[in-house]
């Protein structure tokens, strides 16, 4: 682990395997923090914080560490995709790619790093001269899943890096090897000692003793809704200000006027795009009954030519799921919709080869309480389920305890601007999706979080306003025992 600036093994002497999801076999192994490794390296991040070094690097100075972060990441991003691909079984050909456009994410908040300002106060008394000002928020633990990595890590790190706070960043227990290899970059781009420190481990001796830990002053967290659930819990300890960006059952509405190649692609690309491991999936399509029958045939064609195989070859579509559990789940997941009379139209089984591999599936649901329009899955099935009007869709869309993402097809300019008005979630593509940038706020409604990562408003919530007042008179106070 990379702890306070340096490398180190766990304390505990504790090993955790890694497994190719490709092929089933071990490939690597990792330490697995203990509580010790956890306070060291939140002690180190809390000297940092105040350490010259870092508290007195000016912001431009701060932004110019990130600019040149953002260069290693790119200069790495083949290596990094390889090793995050080998980890977890996502394609080589877009972790590769995410990697290189995460650069950008460090590169936007680079610049916002002297853009953070405070206010003079127009106050009501006279011999007042008030104004604000923004300081970092102070510590943060930033806890990823193994999906998406470098992606959801710079969400995190760039605004409190920008911000001027410091990190402890935890890595999923689940392929975490593409987060070591981003340490070796903080440490080639010359951040403080202390700055970030990437510890890797399970929940009861890692993730648990970081979250309640009283230095920690704010918790960035992307998982899942029952996670995060105990992370709140936990923050209760510390009253740490908490974001999270958990799961989705997003929607896509199909409208009988969409242009079908166009809604057909939308649709594969949220269920099948990165075999479905994608918290903002669109895992419910909602298509108008006129047009089912011709959405089926046209996923199906379209779906014809998706190559099954090797995450790292270039012709590779979909790639392996990352552990064996999410074969599992989905299987009962579909028998179970068979039984409620839900048509399978391709797919539905695993594949037959080495490693954790699950077919594109398509199903087409007769009711909204089927199985697979329920059960947030992450893997490569499509849920098809019809509406006749409108108002219906909307009531469908609207129906989940969940509230990510969403998805918009038609060619009515009014339709999208009064249905995607009324959807509650965080994100909402129209006639495209699963589509980011460092510009755009991203984060859910209800149970898939709060907050928001990316974006302009997301480098205040790493830090803190502070009020300062003063008094420009050269009277003496006036009466102690009254409130001016």
């Amino acid at each position: 682990m990379f702890i306070d600036g340096e490398w180190t093994e766990g304390g505990s002497g504790q090993i955790m395997t890694s497994e190719n999801p490709a092929n089933g076999k071990a490939w690597a192994t990792f330490a697995c923090a203990d509580e010790a490794d956890v306070n060291r390296a939140i002690e180190g991040a809390a000297k940092a914080l105040d350490d010259a070094a870092w508290r007195e690097m000016t912001q431009t100075a701060r932004g110019k560490l990130l600019y040149r972060l953002a260069d290693l990441i790119e200069r790495e991003a083949q290596t990094i995709g390889k090793v995050e691909t080998t980890d977890s079984g996502k394609l080589l050909a877009e972790t590769a790619s995410q990697t290189a456009y995460v650069a950008d994410y460090y590169r936007y908040f680079a610049g916002l790093a002297d853009k953070i300002e405070g206010a003079v106060l127009p106050i009501d008394k006279p011999e007042m001269h008030v104004f604000t000002r923004r300081e970092p928020i102070g510590v943060v633990a930033a806890i990823v899943p193994w999906n998406a990595q470098m992606f959801l890590t710079a969400t995190k790190l760039g605004p409190a890096l920008a911000a001027g706070c410091t990190i402890v960043l935890k890595a999923s227990e689940i392929a975490p090897a593409p987060m070591l290899e981003f340490a070796r970059l903080i440490e080639e781009a010359g951040f403080p000692a202390g700055v970030v420190s990437v510890i890797t481990g399970d929940a009861q001796n890692c993730a648990i003793p970081l979250t309640r830990h009283p230095r920690i002053d704010r918790i960035a967290f992307t998982g899942g809704p029952e996670t995060a659930r105990h992370v709140v819990r936990n923050s209760a300890e510390n009253f740490a200000v908490t974001t999270l960006e958990l799961g989705g059952k997003s929607p896509i509405i199909v409208f009988d006027d969409a242009d079908p190649d166009s809604a057909a692609n939308g649709l594969i690309a949220g269920n099948f795009g990165a075999s479905g491991q994608s918290c903002v999936a669109g895992t419910r399509g909602l298509v108008h009954r006129s047009i089912m029958q011709e959405l089926v045939s046209k996923i199906r064609e379209k779906s014809e030519g998706i190559v099954v195989g090797d995450p790292l070859e270039a012709d590779t579509h979909v790639g392996p799921l990352c552990t064996h559990a999410q074969i599992e789940k989905i299987s009962a997941t579909l028998e179970a919709a068979r039984k409620q009379g839900a048509i399978v139209h391709f797919g539905g089984e695993p594949v037959d080869r080495p490693g954790n591999y699950m077919a594109p599936t398509l199903v087409e649901c007769h009711s909204p309480e089927t199985e697979t329009l329920k059960i947030e899955m992450f893997g490569p099935v499509m849920s098809l389920l019809p509406f006749d009007t409108e108002e219906e869709a909307i009531a469908l869309a609207n129906s989940t305890v969940y509230g990510l993402g969403s998805g918009i097809f038609t060619q009515n300019l009014a339709r999208a601007h009064r249905v995607s008005a009324r959807i509650r979630s965080g994100i909402c593509w129209i006639n495209t999706y699963r589509a980011v940038s460092p510009i755009a706020p991203f984060g859910g409604f209800n149970q898939s979080g709060y907050g928001r990562e990316a974006g302009l408003e997301s480098i205040n919530d790493y830090t803190r306003t502070k009020t300062v007042w003063i008094n420009t008179s050269d009277k003496p106070m006036a009466n102690p025992f009254v409130m001016r």
